[in-house]
């Protein structure tokens, strides 16, 4: 069990100054538990209303992504989509603009290693990738995350990395503040590909679960035993113990957008076509969100699956 966050730790003289872009549902519990492990974090979001909660806690808030990422050992970031990630990395004031024309003649950020959280298409992550190389002089670590918000403040993520082998030795301990599994599947892009490979296996695993509710309620027996019957068994998973609740009592607040999932599927459907790789099932995932997207559930939990099969 990860020991719990120590607001009150002061940063440590020999661990490196980081830089972190977003301050989102994802991105705070992580900047809190960098705090905690006694990281000075500069801190930068588009809504800088949102910082304050990190400031609160010793994170230093800048006004642009350069400025936060000037006197940093290591940029990290995790937004929205590939364009918000390129805009803040090479745009006006971006984190890498300082050193962008020649890497060689130094200036700009200190950091040589930019980390994305971001879940983002790998050819985006390419394509910037060798962007920050060869404008920059930075490796770049796609570093998509899978476990949700409470994973973030648990420090129990599991984090997909790409890029190269000694940068990811740099930044490994530091993602470790808030991950359990911090795994380098390959160059630039593998981390992004591991992270649709795991969309795929959740949003089967979904659909199949709403299929199962629906089943024990037709056959007369109570669906919301099925977590605590079915633990340590073959079928059972994280989704299971936590989607059928949710299928069954519903929900006060999302832990996933609908929509979200949908786009990570459908930039799998992609790849498989690209890579000549079948994905019957995750093909039926999809249809079945798309489904209930165009119901208007596009905002909602993905559990909502489950009402496919409500007669009602």
């Amino acid at each position: 069990m990860s020991a719990p966050a120590n607001f009150d730790a002061p940063p440590q003289a020999d661990t490196p100054v980081l830089a972190f872009l977003g301050a989102g549902l994802m991105a705070r519990p992580m900047v809190e538990r960098l705090l905690a492990a006694g990281h000075a974090v500069h801190v930068w979001n588009r809504s800088r209303d949102k910082l304050a909660p990190l400031v609160e806690r010793g994170a230093v808030a800048l006004a642009t992504p350069r400025e936060a990422a000037e006197a940093a050992d290591v940029v990290l970031c995790c937004l929205l989509d590939a364009a918000a990630v390129e805009h803040v990395a090479f745009g006006d004031d971006g984190a890498l603009s300082g050193n962008m024309g020649d890497a060689s003649l130094g200036g700009g950020t200190r950091a040589r290693v930019f980390v994305d959280h971001s879940s983002i298409r790998p050819d985006a992550t390419r394509r910037l990738a060798d962007r920050a190389r060869r404008e920059a002089g930075v490796e770049w670590i796609d570093a998509p995350v899978s476990g949700g918000i409470a994973g973030a403040a648990a420090g129990t993520l599991a984090v997909m990395c790409g890029g190269d082998p000694t940068a990811f030795g740099r930044i490994e301990p530091l993602v470790r503040a808030y991950a359990a599994n911090v795994t380098l599947l390959g160059p630039a892009g593998a981390g992004q590909t591991a992270k649709l490979i795991n969309q795929v296996l959740v949003a089967a695993n979904i659909a199949t679960i709403a299929e199962a509710v629906s089943l024990a309620r037709a056959a007369g027996i109570d669906a919301g035993r099925l977590p605590a019957a079915l633990a340590g068994g073959w079928a059972d998973s994280k989704p299971l113990q936590v989607f059928v609740p949710r299928m069954v009592d519903g929900w006060d607040a999302p832990i996933g957008a609908l929509s979200t999932m949908l786009k990570d599927v459908d930039t799998a459907m992609d790849l498989s076509r690209q890579a000549g790789s079948p994905l019957p099932m995750a093909a039926l995932a999809q249809q079945l969100l798309r489904l209930m997207a165009a119901r208007g559930h596009a905002d909602d939990d993905p559990a909502v699956l489950a009402r496919l099969y409500r007669p009602d």
